[in-house]
């Protein structure tokens, strides 16, 4: 066997990995890029390969950078199955949907911009153009809805560069079509010679490590994939599965995640009560705690530990509000699916007859008037809103109204990738507390506009649902697997590096291949 790495090396987003044996060749991850929008865009819309040559694809999770490229491979010939777990199968139902819209909505906007300011310029040079208020008037429908039929028309008529979504709702929906949903443990055909288990990653609901093997002539080469690795002793799910079959031991390689290989989280233990001191100060200043966090898994965590926050009576009775339909969604899944729950959730929660992610104080904030009036609305609350990244998504809208206020607090409970504006708040922000907020506020942008960061900025990091350093060290020593050599995926170059320089100290053969390095395997 061989395998090509074309996807998160040497950076965390867009994994993609190709297995190939000479006969079959299967994909492991197909997610999208995030990051600039010039630079993810071009990275995105070109596939390293004829998606016609693929024999499966096995998904290690859903989230939309290991997912979220699906769609493209369907619509440009994939014919083959997508292999996944259960709850994995079950949250790409809405997660590619979701994707899709935002592909095209992101689309019509840009076009949208593209015509307004044609319009515009030809106004100003005295040609058949309009002013910035009658290029709305005729390119929008009210004051949120975009009229893509005369954005369109237009578009062609004055020969503009249309942008055209990377995917649609109908190919979403299409990729789901070839989905198969297994259950952890269960060996899967992959290809003639190859087959497929998979093992709790504990990382989000339904996340895997899988083993991908092939036997010839009696002998057996095995690959490992760890997914993205989820942390020991984090609420709700259980941890990374250390116990392996006798027959599925042997690992000839490990493509292993290291998105924190240079540095430690908090410990869980501490989540409890580094939450509650973050609000208990913002709430108590009158101000709103907003949180970004990821639709799937980062919420329901975030649910569960402020439910047992209010049934201990820790914390004051404010409204918390999950502004995300997809967030309520995946929600829903989350709930259908009770028997990955570890313990503590059973006994905490189940055996009292109570749902771990739904109680008195907590509205699930459907419509977009709903997230409007909220956007306006000054009084002390809690809301948690997608996207994880501040990418798009109402996060945006919220962080509009509250971001130059100082009686708020924005809340980081997970990774933000480079050059995105979530990690821009993060570390202006927090540079800006460590300074003892002196001098002027930073300056973001974002819609177009600057606004001062005056909100307070707060981290907490145990949040993560990657293993840091030591629980990835954790892993490789607690598990009963025999590896014979390690690739590093899925980190930023510093960290990815950093990491295979402990793994190395600690005897392991280490590899951080290149995008579109191969390596033989057995």
């Amino acid at each position: 066997m061989q395998i090509t790495f074309y996807g998160a090396v040497r950076e965390v987003t867009g994994s993609m990995h190709l297995v190939a044996n000479g006969e079959d060749r299967v994909l492991l991850d197909c997610g999208l890029f995030q990051g600039r929008r010039s630079e993810s865009a071009e990275k995105n819309r070109v596939l390293p390969f004829d998606p016609r040559i693929l024999t499966n694809l096995v998904l290690s999770h859903a989230h939309i950078d290991h997912s979220g490229r699906i769609p493209l491979l369907t619509q440009k010939g994939f014919s083959g199955r997508v292999v996944c777990t259960r709850p994995t199968h079950s949250a790409c139902t809405y997660l590619l949907p979701d994707s899709a819209s935002i592909q095209e909505s992101d689309a019509a906007y840009l076009n949208y911009k593209t015509v307004r300011q044609a319009l515009t310029r030809r106004a100003a040079a005295n040609q058949a153009g309009m002013t910035p208020e009658e290029a709305r008037a005729l390119l929008k429908k009210g004051r949120h809805e975009l009229n893509t039929d005369a954005i369109d028309d237009l578009l062609a008529s004055l020969r503009l560069d249309t942008v055209r979504p990377l995917y649609t709702l109908k190919d979403a929906e299409a990729a789901l079509s070839v989905f198969e949903g297994f259950p952890y443990e269960h060996t899967i055909e992959i290809g003639r010679e190859m087959t497929c288990t998979f093992y709790d990653a504990g990382h989000i609901l339904g996340s895997a490590i899988s083993l991908i093997s092939e036997r010839r002539n009696g002998r057996a080469t095995r690959i490992g994939f760890t997914g993205d690795l989820g942390r020991f002793g984090k609420p709700i799910l259980n941890d990374p599965q250390l116990t392996f079959p006798d027959a599925e031991r042997d690992v000839d390689l490990l493509v292993m995640e290291s998105t924190y290989g240079d540095r430690l989280h908090e410990p869980v233990a501490d989540l409890k009560g580094q939450l509650l001191d973050v609000l208990q100060t913002a709430l108590q200043r009158g101000g709103t705690v907003l949180i970004p966090a990821f639709a799937f898994g980062r919420t329901q965590v975030l649910l569960y530990v402020l439910h047992e926050l209010y049934n201990e009576r820790r914390l004051p009775r404010v409204p918390i509000y999950v502004d995300s339909p997809l967030a309520v969604h995946l929600t829903q899944v989350f709930a259908e699916h009770p028997e990955a729950y570890d313990r503590d959730t059973q006994t905490t929660f189940l055996a009292k007859g109570q749902n771990p992610f739904s109680f008195d104080q907590i509205h699930f904030v459907r419509s977009v008037e709903e997230s409007m009036t909220l956007n306006r609305d000054e009084t002390p609350k809690i809301i948690i809103a997608a996207s994880g990244m501040c990418e798009a998504g109402r996060i945006l809208h919220h962080l509009r109204f509250k971001i130059h206020n100082e009686r708020n607090t924005i809340l980081i409970v997970g990774y933000m990738a480079e050059n995105t504006l979530g990690r821009r708040i993060e570390e202006e922000g927090r540079a800006y507390e460590r300074s003892g907020r002196k001098g002027p506020a930073p300056v973001l942008r974002f819609f177009n506009k600057e606004y001062p960061l005056k909100a307070h900025v707060a981290k907490i990091g145990g949040f993560s649902g990657h293993a840091d350093q030591a629980e990835m060290l954790r892993f490789l020593k607690g598990c009963n697997l025999r590896i014979k050599a390690i690739a590093l995926v899925h980190g930023e170059e510093q960290q990815a590096l950093h990491f295979a320089d402990v793994l190395r100290r600690e005897g392991y053969s280490v590899s951080v291949p290149r995008r579109g390095e191969t390596l033989k395997v057995g």
